[in-house]
């Protein structure tokens, strides 16, 4: 098992398969013209299952393919089947436009659930939030997956001024689909302009629902890092990961991993494990990553206090959120 200093023990890895993506998300991919890693520096299937191999061996029981966007790596069916031979669960989060595409390799491996990002409902404002003009195609990619069976979750990052006034649009979606809408605060990340202002708590996400539903709280379960909740009567769920204004750090179990094999304690760490390079090396990087874990901050990296208007991104040691995985 991998045990931090707060006895915390990890068991969900997430691997990130590229930092490229087909959309241009201002709040994970700020800039343009970024340039995203040359093939060679990332990790390759085989290196991928390897690494993956060796943090089954070590009790990770949940696997999540991130990016970027994991379906626009040319090997990404290779590594989903892959990965799909292993005795976890294997889920991914993507912005959907790709995965009809997918839907064959990503049942033969087994994969049973999925996150799909969309932050809004409105196609003029889709197309703002990513410069590009996908939202029919995500949309209907999320009906395709509820069709297929798939457990299916819809990660909104909620920003005043952008989607404040869709919070309960999404939430009416509920009612006759089965999704598990998830409402994220919004988090500071290098280059994403964050600002407090912009953030939607908790307790306020939870009022502007209240001024239209009734709803109710869902048992919290071990690791769980939202909040959920229920309108009565509807099919699905709603929820919100509330990173900013209530973290769920004290019960944390997640390690990352980069597209270019850097290990992760935390998605705010300052410091990485560079477990790639040893791996090529042909070293042991079994005690890399365990020392990886023994390091873990208590919180948020030691990066963010509780009273977060008060912090200054231009301070945060980190990478962009495509470049670190959803």
């Amino acid at each position: 098992m991998l045990i931090d200093g707060y006895k915390r023990v990890h068991d969900y890895l997430r691997i990130s398969l590229t930092d490229s993506c087909n959309l241009r998300c201002f709040y994970c991919m700020p800039d343009e013209k970024i340039s995203c890693m040359p093939h060679k520096h990332l990790m390759q299937p085989e290196e991928i299952d390897q690494i993956a191999s060796l943090f089954v061996r070590l009790g990770v029981k949940k696997i999540r393919l991130t990016g970027g966007e994991p379906l626009v790596r040319k090997e990404a069916a290779d590594i989903i089947r892959r990965l799909g031979k292993y005795p976890v669960e294997l889920t991914m989060t993507t912005n959907g436009i790709r995965l009809h595409e997918f839907a064959d390799v990503l049942q033969e491996a087994g994969l049973r659930s999925v996150n799909i990002s969309l932050d809004t409902l409105q196609r003029d404002t889709f197309q703002h939030l990513t410069r590009r003009d996908h939202f029919q195609q995500v949309y209907d990619n999320i009906l395709l997956a509820t069709r297929l069976g798939m457990r299916v979750k819809v990660n909104v990052v909620a920003m005043k001024g952008i989607n404040d006034g869709e919070i309960n649009d999404f939430v009416a979606l509920t009612q006759e689909l089965p999704l598990h809408i998830r409402f994220i605060e919004f988090m500071p990340f290098t280059g994403n302009h964050w600002e407090y202002a912009r953030v939607i708590g908790l307790q306020e996400i939870l009022d502007i629902v209240g001024q239209r539903f009734q709803f109710a709280p869902i048992a919290h379960k071990k690791h769980d890092t939202a909040k959920n909740f229920q309108v009565e009567g509807h099919a699905g769920t709603f929820a919100i990961i509330s990173t900013m204004t209530k973290p769920f750090c004290d019960d944390c179990n997640r390690m990352r991993l980069t597209a270019d094999g850097k290990m992760k304690n935390c998605l705010f760490s300052r410091t990485e494990t560079d477990l790639l390079s040893a791996l090529r090396q042909g070293l042991d990087i079994d005690p890399l990553i365990r020392e990886c874990i023994a390091t873990k901050a208590a919180e948020r990296g030691g990066q963010i206090t509780d009273d977060y208007t008060h912090t200054d991104p231009l301070l945060i040691e980190n990478r962009s959120m495509i470049a670190i995985g959803g």
